[in-house]
């Protein structure tokens, strides 16, 4: 069985406190785009999970979530089952864009199909937020949702099944820290006593999510908000380097994704957005893609 593993961007995310558990409480809107991983699962009759990937900065053990969800699913329904799993990476490690979630969350759905448990995707879903905060919205294979709680309390947007947009992306060459931005974000919190927001958005997620129904791209890129944004980009220079160089040629505005280090616009037109991947094509210490809503 091969699958398409596709990764997301958050449109908005706006941290609201942290959580006595560690984690933190967010409203989130996830938008699924084009740009996948390949994701191939043969059942095996010696119950084993077995996990291999054509990157090497991933990991090929129990810390894979990929490898995670194959072994719980496994443990609570089918002990005796077995799967190899093999991993082909287009979705930038790291990039805050959802590839090991996106992942996890494929092997969920497609394990529930080739070991046939014929569970449901609420039961999935309750399944993957075990895995991760962003695993459960790959669940339910639709283009846009909420998130809330800690990312993993999802409501589909019925509204914006039909809604597609096209974006140019570009992926500094470094490594995020995703534990050290939120915990950035706690000591700021704490520091200035924001009551669990620091920069606040100037839109929310429903005036956003009104938008992007409408078709409204004046709309939607006046509400785009991350709350981690100015975190990660006071760590990580090479955000404002790339935020940068979109104003320059008249992209506005502009927003990273997640914890970064994704910098992502949204345009008009697939020609647009090829007009626009060309010129970024030469700065060679950033990966630049073309995507589109899926």
């Amino acid at each position: 069985m091969i699958l398409n593993s596709y990764a997301k961007l958050n449109l908005y995310l706006e941290v609201l406190n942290r959580r006595k558990d560690g984690y933190h409480n967010i409203v989130t809107l996830f938008e699924r785009i084009d740009l996948a991983d390949k994701i191939t699962l043969t059942e095996t009759s010696d119950g084993k999970i077995h996990l291999q990937a054509d990157s090497s900065q991933i990991p090929k053990d129990k810390s894979n979530l990929a490898w995670r969800a194959a072994a719980l699913l496994k443990e609570e329904f089918c002990p005796k089952k077995g799967a190899a799993i093999k991993i082909c990476k287009k979705i930038p490690v790291g990039s805050g864009m959802g590839g090991g979630s996106s992942n996890a969350a494929s092997v969920l759905k497609g394990l529930n199909k080739l070991w046939k448990l014929n569970l449901s995707a609420a039961a999935l879903a309750r399944l993957a937020e075990r895995i991760g905060s962003d695993v459960p919205f790959f669940i339910y294979d639709r283009p846009f949702a909420l998130g809330e709680s800690k990312g993993g309390k999802i409501k589909i947007i019925s509204a914006l099944r039909k809604a597609r947009f096209w974006h140019i992306l570009a992926v500094p060459r470094i490594n995020v820290s995703t534990a050290r931005v939120y915990g950035k974000w706690d000591e700021k919190n704490v520091k200035n006593n924001a009551k669990g927001r620091l920069t606040r958005p100037l839109s929310n997620v429903k005036i956003l999510t009104s938008a992007l129904k409408k078709k409204d791209l004046f709309g939607v890129k006046q509400s785009l908000f991350n709350s981690l944004e100015e975190i990660t980009a006071g760590v990580y220079p090479e955000i404002t380097a790339v935020k940068e160089k979109f104003r320059q040629l008249g992209l506005r505005p502009v927003l990273m994704s997640g914890s970064g280090p994704t910098v992502f616009a949204i345009l008009s037109s697939r020609k647009e957005a090829v007009s626009i991947y060309r010129r970024l094509c030469r700065y060679r210490s950033w990966r630049v893609f073309v995507t589109r809503t899926r």
